[in-house]
């Protein structure tokens, strides 16, 4: 088989690429910009462009498919040969599901959780010694890739509910087909492309009736508008709910209890003991039994970027996660200050996509910061020039979180001189962004806290 990839520098593309690769399909690809880390891992695997740009002679007429990445845009001149030329034309989930349609698919959804929950299925199935493909938005521990395509007989796809490519509008969990899934909430996201919370909701009603008729969803019973929308499907699927499992918090380790065996865990927070539950159904549903399940989750130390030590000492503990929505801010804040209730919490947050940014939406932010001692939000002033919006300041934000002790910086080196400044005494610090905090070096600044 013989494939190009459109945007190959993309987070998913070039995993895709690089699982291609590794099955024998010879690989191709183009985009404008491309860097760390798909820069390395494209090289490593000789599969990195010679040089950046469009090039519409490489869309040859022997090629079986064109994969398109939602960073291309509609008129790229490498899209329009190929549409020219009469090519199969892909979008990533598209041709996800054409390598996987005879496999068992499944599917995790839900506007949070979705990566760790993935993490730790994929967790527990190499545990267990069992045989599968997946798909998963981030970098995890002891996985070369971020997608895996063989001959295994199930696949385990990380479902996003955004947009497949630029010529098509689905969101990407529609296209998989799932035979078991996984619904973690919903909450509003993506408003540029979802103007309303019902717009958003649907995406999920429809993502049920796309399922294999006779599989199971399993959905969080915590979440209102998900028991909604659960309550008014009637697609012949089995729907069961999860909740919390039994635990206790001891000495600032989460423990479950299941049969009167106790599962020490390196992750912790009501949110992430949800996701274990999640995945455990899953898990059970693929031979994987409670006991071998909650063993598995004994070594889990989280996906990237969810509630990641960045270092601590005897007084501190310094966290960074990629938590930006209200849901997620207010989730990993709970998390923290419920794991350690003896220490105050300084949480600092980057506003810094565009639906975070809006200033219609900003107002779904209030009351998210309530538990933190001390807030601080973080906007980097040139990112509103870069994603050309309507700059606003700290009495906007204040308002919008109704909180007004909060702090406001736009600034990255004046925050990366403050959050130092600070006295850690029986405090944690959590930084929470889908950004970088305008190019702070978070390992650096934790290291100058922890070592004053």
């Amino acid at each position: 088989m013989k494939v190009h990839f459109i945007a190959i520098g993309g987070s998913a593309m070039h995993n895709l690429a690089i699982a291609l690769h590794k099955k024998g399909f010879i690989v191709s690809g183009s985009d404008d910009a491309i860097y760390e880390p798909s820069v390395s891992r494209l090289s490593r695997y000789g599969l990195l462009p010679e040089q950046n740009g469009w090039y519409p002679e490489k869309i040859t007429p022997d090629l079986d498919a064109v994969i398109l990445g939602m960073h291309a845009r509609p008129d790229n001149p490498e899209l329009l040969e190929a549409q020219q030329k009469g090519l199969k034309i892909f979008s990533y989930p598209e041709y996800v599901y054409e390598q996987s349609k005879d496999k068992l698919r499944v599917v995790v959804g839900g506007s949070h959780g979705k990566t760790t929950i993935t993490s730790m299925i994929l967790h527990a199935l190499q545990a267990a010694g069992k045989d599968f493909d997946y798909l998963v938005g981030a970098q995890l521990q002891g996985f070369d890739t971020m997608v895996k395509l063989s001959d295994a007989p199930l696949i385990v796809i990380e479902g996003d509910e955004y947009l497949s490519s630029p010529i098509d509008r689905r969101p990407k969990f529609h296209l998989y087909k799932a035979n078991l899934a996984v619904l973690s909430g919903i909450a509003w996201d993506h408003i540029n492309v979802f103007p309303t919370f019902e717009n958003y909701t649907e995406q999920f009603e429809i993502f049920i009736q796309t399922m294999v008729p006779g599989g199971t969803v399993f959905y969080a019973g915590n979440d209102e508008a998900l028991q909604k929308v659960i309550a008014a499907n009637t697609s012949k699927i089995n729907k069961i709910k999860y909740q919390l499992p039994q635990y206790e918090v001891v000495n600032g380790i989460t423990i479950i209890t299941y049969k009167e065996k106790q599962y020490p865990l390196e992750v912790f927070g009501e949110h992430n003991l949800l996701n274990i539950e999640a995945a455990r159904n899953i898990c059970g549903e693929l031979g994987i039994s409670t006991d071998d399940f909650y063993s598995s989750m004994v070594t889990f130390k989280g996906a990237a970027r969810r509630l990641e030590l960045l270092g601590k000492n005897e007084a501190t503990n310094i966290y960074k996660d990629f938590a930006h929505s209200p849901s997620k801010l207010k989730a990993t804040i709970n998390a923290v200050k419920s794991q350690f209730p003896d220490r105050k919490l300084i949480a600092c947050m980057e506003l810094h996509t565009f639906s975070s940014l809006n200033k219609e939406f900003l107002h779904e932010y209030a009351g998210c910061m309530n538990e933190a001692d001390h807030a601080i939000v973080f906007i980097d002033a040139h990112t509103f020039i870069q994603k050309k919006m309507e700059p606003y300041g700290e009495d906007f934000v204040k308002e919008a979180f109704d909180m007004p002790t909060l702090q406001f910086y736009n600034q990255p080196e004046v925050l990366e001189a403050f959050l130092q400044q600070q006295d850690y005494t029986d405090k944690n610090l959590l930084l929470m962004s889908s950004g970088n905090f305008g190019g702070v070096d978070l390992n650096d600044l934790a290291v100058k806290i922890l070592n004053k």
